[in-house]
Order: structure tokens, then sequence, then C-alpha cells
């Protein structure tokens, strides 16, 4: 499973690449308008707050349409500028509390933890090292949200959120993988700009992840009376390796042919 998610995840954003490019460039004007405010308003907290708040709800509104974008990628389909629109909206309760979730992580890294930090004593620093791993879990589970919200649209944001801790914890390999595909991706995007995978080939890393996984879920739906350690990947992903076809160099560059 492994291979055939990194092979998915990088074919996926290949065959979409101008479309890329275009979605990643929404959030490099939003990443500038961060840095332009620590620029202009820097020296004053009042008046630099806000427009961080207002810029990461931005932030959070767009990652609803980019999330409708990602799915239709995942699922090998190529539309992009209509479903991202009609996302922004229909995913806005989402996006509302995946802006909440954004704004404990930044608490929890600049108020909560160097507060507990400075109490300069085994207390502070139990609770202090109980945040930072609070933090870290919130990093792991998030990427999931928007890819179960995708996956299961009839659930409503907390309980989107709830099933990514389950589904985090049930599934720690394949946690890390993703973590790890996500660094790599975000090392990949420093070097070019922001343009490639950009955040929104993270997304779609998350994406894939989550697709793949759901397919486990639906065998062992179909399956209660088997052990987990009768899974065959082989046979689970099937469907999907065949869509998704053997590829070549020339396939890279003419996908439609």
């Amino acid at each position: 499973m492994f291979g055939f998610y990194i092979k998915k995840a990088f074919f996926d954003g290949w065959d979409n690449f101008i479309q890329l490019i275009l979605q990643n460039i929404i959030y490099i004007i939003l990443f500038l308008l961060i840095i332009g405010s620590v620029v202009v308003f820097g020296d004053n907290l009042g008046l630099f707050l806000p427009a961080a708040i207002v810029i990461l709800f931005l932030f959070s509104l767009s990652m609803g349409g980019s999330s409708a974008v990602v799915y239709n990628w995942s699922d090998y389909k190529s539309e992009t500028w209509r479903p991202y629109t009609k996302g922004v909206g229909r995913n806005i309760r989402h996006s509302m509390v995946f802006f909440l979730c954004l704004m404990v992580l930044l608490m929890l890294f600049f108020l909560v933890i160097p507060f507990y930090l400075s109490f300069d004593n085994i207390i502070g620093t139990i609770l202090g090292v109980m945040m930072v791993w609070l933090s870290v879990f919130l990093l792991l589970v998030l990427p999931y949200y928007f890819p179960l919200m995708n996956l299961l649209p009839g659930d409503g944001p907390f309980k989107t959120l709830k099933k990514c801790f389950i589904i985090a914890g049930d599934n720690i390999g394949y946690t890390i993988l993703l973590l790890l595909h996500n660094l790599v991706d975000i090392v990949l995007t420093v070097v070019t700009m922001g343009l490639l995978p950009g955040w929104c080939g993270v997304m779609l890393g998350g994406q894939d992840m989550m697709k793949l996984l759901m397919k486990k879920y639906d065998w062992i739906e179909e399956n209660p009376d088997k052990n987990r350690k009768e899974m065959d990947w082989s046979e689970i992903l099937y469907e999907e390796k065949e869509t998704l076809g053997p590829r070549s160099f020339k396939n890279m560059i003419f996908p439609w042919k």
C-alpha cells in the first residue's frame, strides 16, 4: 500500500500539473499577505493580530474549496474551478472548525507552552511537554480532516474531527507515512517558492491517503468475521490500480494518450 500511495499521490498531481500550480497561487498570495502584515504591522500587535486572524480565516475558507478540487483529482476527475467555488460555500462549517483548530494550535505554540515552561519547575515542564504532545497529535490528525469530510459528507464538522482522531490512532504507521510525505512536499514547496507541489499538493496527498484507508474500512465492514491480518492490499486496491493504470515516461508527458 505504501508504494501505491506514493505513486498515486505523484501522478494525481502530475495529471493536473497546470491546475495544481494555479491553485497554489492562491496560497502563495495568502502567504505574501501574512508576510506583508508582519512588515507593515509587526510592531503593532493591535493591528497585526486582527490582520493575521482574517488572513488565516481566508486560508481556512480556501481550503474548503481546494478540498473539493483535490477530491476530484483523487477520483481521477480533472474539473477544478467550479468545484473550488462551490466547495468554499458548501464546506464553510468545516472550514470554520478548521480555523478554530488553527487558533488552538497557535495559542498552544505561542502562549500556552511558553507560559508553562516559564514556571521553571517540574510541574511547568510536565504541563509544557503535555501541551507539546497535544500540538503534535493535532498536527498529525488535521491532515485527515478535509479528506474525511469529502468521503463522509453527511457528518458535521465536529463529528468529522472526532473520527480523524480515531483514524489517526488506528493507523499510526500510515499517519507517520503521511507526515513524512507532507514534510517532503513542504521542503519541495519551499524550494519551488510555493508552486510545486505547494499547499494544494499537500492536501492532495492527504486526500489520497484517506481514500485508501477508507477502502480498508470498507473491507473490514464487508468481512466482519476475518482478522485484519488477513487483509490483502493488492486485492483491496485492485480497482484503484486498474484505474491509475501502468505509467511510463510517455504517460507523464502525454497523460491523455
